[in-house]
């Protein structure tokens, strides 16, 4: 089966090309020149880089949509953990993930994995959502989406 690059795709694709598991999102890519380092390894920024691209597409296709038809939140990434698990390469085909573990009343838990046959990074982050004046203040989230998080995503909702 061929990767189908910088699109979503279905859980078929993703177990098909090594994920243990399907994620609620999942984009496939290569590696290219100028994300590697002075030992042709893959630098560590251009994980982030990839985790931040299937974080925000996760984010606009499945988050901001139940805030509507209010306006949509400010999402402000509180803290993240980069684990590194084995290193890449030119021209490496990978799929980068993302899927809520769980959620409070304006934040959640964003777990986060790159694969290329395995597991070669992980992320685990908190993300707020902000009301989108600028004030600062906390945005809870929609009914809709806590019920959608637990059913579509294996969320566990946090007190």
């Amino acid at each position: 089966m061929d990767l189908r690059y910088l699109t979503p795709l279905t859980p078929e694709e993703q177990t098909a090309h090594g994920l243990s598991a399907p994620q609620p999102m999942a984009m496939a890519d290569r590696v290219r020149f100028s994300e590697l380092d002075n030992q042709n390894h893959v630098n560590n920024k251009a994980y982030v880089d990839w985790f931040e691209r299937v974080r925000i597409e996760h984010l606009n296709r499945t988050i901001v949509p139940h805030f509507a038809p209010g306006p949509a939140p400010r999402v402000a990434l509180h803290s993240a953990t980069v684990r590194y698990h084995k290193e890449m390469l030119a021209d490496e085909a990978y799929i980068a993930t993302a899927r809520v573990a769980a959620f409070r009343t304006s934040s959640f838990t964003l777990e986060q994995q790159i694969w290329s046959g395995d597991l070669r990074a992980s992320l685990l982050g908190i993300l707020v959502m902000l009301r989108p004046d600028g004030s600062g203040a906390r945005y809870p989230l929609p009914e809709t989406l806590c019920a959608y998080l637990i059913k579509e995503e294996g969320a566990q909702g946090e007190v």
